[in-house]
């Protein structure tokens, strides 16, 4: 309990020192579940801590359908796989943390998940050359230790409003579908690196295109940070 009421101080004392007046330090502790751009785009989200095989495939139809996409990478893949993340920057994606290891953030100490933060941070940053700026919590997880830990290393939590579901391998034309009677304006689509996905996703991206949605990074359909953004569906 000391322990957790110290941390809690060290999270505020490095908010007030940054400036942050109490609007900001109120919007960096909450997780964004969709864009604020108001544009008719949607930000594809790709976690990926395994399914390295089918990348390529995935940067080949992005390529074919002009779709910029996030790639939320954990640091322990990337150290596995500098190569492709290099061709996945290359190709104008965006590369982004999520965590060091695929891990239960909700059942790790504040230090841990700094730590996890920090470490995929700096793998990516000498990959790639640029910092994260977004996180995504594997499995979706969060709580507010971990909403103030993202806070006091100047991250933003994504989420999502369109979910695959396709870590569960089912039937591509299922993937389609759940993308395809859900898309709206800023749209966060969460995917992951499956055979049905990569199958799925010239039908996907050509009904994103054929509705008339651009497909942008995060950073470009998050204008302005926004704490309240509305939630969405996160089945």
């Amino acid at each position: 309990m000391l322990m957790s009421i110290l941390l809690l101080g060290v999270f505020t004392t490095i908010l007030l020192m940054r400036g942050d007046d109490s609007s900001v330090a109120s919007r960096v502790l909450d997780p964004i579940y969709q864009g604020n751009s108001g544009e008719k785009a949607v930000g594809i989200t790709v976690n990926v801590d395994w399914g390295e095989e089918y990348i390529p495939q995935m940067l080949k139809s992005f390529k074919e359908n002009q779709a910029e996409v996030t790639f939320f990478v954990s640091g322990k893949w990337a150290e596995k796989n500098p190569e492709l993340l290099k061709e996945m920057k290359a190709a104008g994606h965006s590369i982004q943390n999520h965590g060091y290891k695929h891990l239960h953030f909700n059942n790790i100490s504040a230090e841990e998940a700094s730590e996890q933060i920090r470490k995929a941070e700096e793998i990516i940053n000498k990959t790639v050359g640029e910092k994260p700026r977004f996180f995504a919590p594997p499995y979706g997880e969060y709580n507010q230790q971990l909403l103030n830990v993202v806070a006091a290393l100047d991250y933003e939590l994504i989420m999502w409003s369109i979910d695959t579901i396709d870590w569960q391998r089912p039937d591509p034309a299922t993937i389609v579908k759940r993308v395809s009677n859900k898309l709206h304006n800023d749209a966060i689509i969460l995917m992951h690196p499956t055979d049905p996905t990569v199958k799925a996703l010239p039908a996907i991206l050509e009904k994103i295109k054929q509705d008339g949605y651009k497909m942008l990074t995060i950073d470009k359909i998050i204008k302005q940070s926004k704490g309240d953004n509305s939630k969405g569906d996160n089945n």
